[in-house]
């Protein structure tokens, strides 16, 4: 897909060690595209892993901190209606693999799981299941390169992805009442798969595809009135929603809980997987010391990931930014950043020993606290 963004005026930069169109020319214009039209982003780079064998899932269970994905239901007009299941993979000492999205791609007679893992948590995953899986029960294959995933984001994206008729069948119903990471497909086929994603700001639709469909669709979709979108705006948004990022905010050293992800990615009526002690152990008798906050810095420049945060006159370091963007929806630069847990929401704290203040604001669900006082 390189050439393709290339005509398109892509300027590439580096986003988790992966060469990405950072925008194509106008970052601004591509903001507004996403915010109020459609935008189309290629998130290819993610990783794609297939598990199958005797008992996938069966061995799955025992690694991944979610509910198994369930096999996909036909519903009248012949759709065919499944879910992600959102998790993350830990140590046995509670810290992230990485986090994923497992869906059951095969049959009551064949068991298959597809895993969109971030590309900052492929290797480690595949690590992580040659170590813990054995192979006589379920191997996994790397089909990051054969496959692709397409990002349709803003208000226009449900009419596009009708117009296209990319799930055969589909309404404009159908993909309006589908939840998050809620998937629909047309039966009989996985060619083509659409998942209601709410990891960024704004009405948002993966479509996962095969081989050279990834192109055709980039190639449909921007013909039908998509316009091209970089990682830069995806941030942004990102950041809008709340959303952490493996590899950005969330990595080997993460707890769930320190991330804020334990409602969304863990099962706790499950049985054992790995970590699971730590998590259990948290949730009824302890607590992390840092969270995942919210910054709002006002009208400055946005500040550099990895600035330390302050409190007071103290000179001792009571957090640090993992992200930060300049947000038209906000108004303001907002960030962001691992807190301490005694730094209370809508109290000030310094970006930098001698910075501007920023607001800390609480993420609940991977949301903004809202912004009355």
């Amino acid at each position: 897909m390189r050439d393709v963004h290339e005509a398109a005026g892509a300027v590439f930069g580096s986003v988790a060690g992966v060469e990405l169109p950072r925008h194509y020319g106008d970052p601004s214009g591509e903001y507004r595209t996403a915010a109020e039209a459609v935008g189309l982003v290629d998130r290819s780079h993610r990783g794609r892993l297939i598990v199958s064998g005797k008992a996938p899932i069966q061995m799955l269970n025992g690694v991944l901190t979610g509910r198994m994905p369930a096999e996909r239901e036909e519903r009248d007009g012949g759709v065919v209606f499944g879910r992600a299941e959102y998790s993350a993979v830990l140590t046995a000492k509670g810290r992230m693999v990485t986090d994923l999205r497992a869906f059951h791609t095969g049959t009551s007679e064949e068991e298959r799981v597809l895993l969109d893992v971030p590309a900052a948590g492929r290797e480690a995953l595949i690590g992580h299941l040659a170590k813990f899986v054995p192979p006589r029960l379920a191997t996994t294959e790397d089909v990051t390169r054969s496959t692709g995933m397409l990002t349709l984001v803003g208000p226009g994206s449900t009419a596009i992805i009708v117009e296209l008729g990319l799930v055969d069948g589909a309404t404009a119903d159908d993909l309006e009442g589908l939840g998050e990471d809620e998937a629909i497909s047309a039966p009989g086929s996985d060619a083509v798969r659409v998942v209601r994603t709410e990891v960024v700001r704004g009405t948002a639709y993966d479509v996962f595809a095969e081989g050279e469909a990834v192109r055709t669709l980039w190639e449909r979709a921007v013909a039908a009135g998509a316009t091209p979108v970089g990682q830069g705006v995806w941030q942004t948004l990102r950041v809008e929603a709340g959303r952490p990022a493996y590899g950005q905010d969330m990595d080997e050293t993460t707890i769930p809980y320190e991330a804020g992800i334990v409602e969304r990615a863990v099962d706790h009526t499950k049985g054992c997987y790995t970590g699971q002690e730590v998590i259990v152990r948290i949730r009824d008798r302890g607590h992390v010391n840092r969270l995942l906050r919210g910054l709002l810095l006002g009208d400055v420049p946005t500040p550099a990931v990895g600035v330390e945060l302050f409190q007071g006159d103290d000179e001792k370091t009571v957090g640090r930014i993992t992200s930060a963007v300049s947000s038209p929806y906000f108004g303001e630069a907002i960030a962001l950043a691992y807190v301490r847990r005694a730094v209370e929401p809508r109290t000030s704290v310094r970006v930098g020993v001698d910075g501007p203040s920023a607001e800390v604001r609480e993420l609940t669900q991977g949301e903004w606290a809202p912004r009355t006082l």
